[in-house]
């Protein structure tokens, strides 16, 4: 077996598409507004929503990871490089969980839920960029932007300079492929 299960695969691109798309709402636009903004509810209701899901589907992977056969891991020629590339990936998960618990916590402490989701006419809270939770969730997601970029340009290593075909673990297609 040299693949993934299909359904890690399909999670892996699913999620990577939420994260950046995630990293980027709050990096380059909930950032720049205003709390006053009413634009800015908009974006932080698909922000957390999107962030919850994320939480759920990195559970469902997690199981999925635990339950299924894996190929064995990515060999380098360095055992050094092919130690951080196991951490690596842990570290990743773990930044996740951590991204969506800090995010859960800036929510339930700064009372986002009845805000952002509860229609009422209610701002979000002048403080909330320096809540404790809120701190942690922008420190963590610096780090899992630099996992991230650690994470592509490694799998950009094993495809253009080793040519050792890692890419296809991760693609679609049959497993014993």
């Amino acid at each position: 077996m040299t693949r993934y299960h299909p359904l890690l695969v399909a999670l892996h691109w699913i999620m990577a598409v939420m994260v950046v798309v995630s990293l980027f709402f709050g990096k380059v636009l909930l950032s720049t507004m205003s709390n006053a903004d009413p634009q800015k509810l908009q974006g932080l209701a698909g922000h957390m929503t999107v962030g919850l899901a994320l939480g759920a589907l990195l559970l469902l992977r997690l199981a999925v990871r635990f339950a299924s056969a894996n190929p064995p891991h990515a060999e380098t020629g360095s055992p050094l490089l092919d130690k951080v590339g196991i951490a690596t990936h842990w570290i990743m998960y773990l930044l996740i969980a951590l991204m969506v618990l800090s995010g859960l916590g800036t929510a339930l402490v700064g009372g986002l839920f009845p805000i952002v989701f509860g229609g009422n006419d209610e701002q979000l809270p002048a403080n909330l960029s320096t809540l404790a939770p809120r701190l942690a969730h922008g420190l963590i997601s610096n780090l899992l932007i630099l996992f991230v970029l650690l994470h592509t340009c490694a799998a950009l290593y094993h495809q253009f300079y080793l040519r050792d075909g890692l890419f296809r673990r991760m693609w679609f297609g049959s497993r014993g492929s």
